[in-house]
């Protein structure tokens, strides 16, 4: 069981070039949530949503997009401890503090760079452009279409029994820029124990 809990949020990789999901220059200008980001919109205008993640997909994997000094220091940090002391549950769906080097990570709102089956829900590394003809990777009989692995609006977030189970049972509880608006995460504070030390670093 984790000792530390580490809630990170979209400010922690805004300096690394990835747009806030409030920041003035937010990620979604231009496009209404309920259009890019909820099932009703993937329904309505599937074209739409597979664009605006490719495009967010390119730019992450896009040679000026790499971890800042934060990624760095929580990965360093993690590598001090004995394993498994230190656990990041992040809001992000980049795979910046992989690169910096975490391997203890749990992605609450999937990873832009896996694709799911909407038909079996099975879960695919996808570095690549997806759209409603691209084939399931398995030659099997049922070719389900294949969405981003993102959790949109509407939709549980991932992990949240495991993510719950650290958070109820750690020492220190640690939030870095997350606006503490989106929920669940912002109700995580409120599941540590009264023991638990709490940081917050939103600057």
């Amino acid at each position: 069981m984790p000792k530390i809990v580490v809630l990170t949020g979209a400010g922690i990789s805004a300096e690394s070039g990835i747009p806030t999901f409030r920041g003035s220059d937010g990620l979604w200008e231009g496009h209404s949530i309920e259009k890019v980001a909820s099932p009703e919109g993937f329904s309505s205008n599937p074209d739409l949503v597979y664009e605006f993640y490719n495009q967010r997909r390119r730019r992450l994997l896009s040679p000026e997009i790499v971890p800042n000094a934060a990624h760095q220091a929580l990965a360093n940090w993690e590598q001090t401890l004995p394993p498994g002391d230190l656990l990041v549950v992040t809001q992000n769906v980049d795979n910046l503090h992989e690169r910096a080097g975490s391997k203890n990570v749990i992605h609450m709102h999937g990873e832009l760079l896996k694709a799911r089956c909407i038909d079996t829900s099975e879960v695919f590394e996808w570095p690549y452009d997806l759209t409603r003809d691209t084939p399931h990777p398995r030659a099997t009989k049922r070719l389900g279409r294949l969405r981003p692995h993102i959790v949109w609006f509407g939709e549980s977030p991932l992990y949240m029994n495991k993510i719950l189970e650290a958070v109820r049972h750690c020492d220190w509880f640690i939030a870095i820029g997350t606006s503490g608006k989106v929920y669940p995460a912002a109700n995580l504070v409120d599941a540590t124990p009264s023991f638990c030390r709490r940081v917050l670093i939103n600057l």
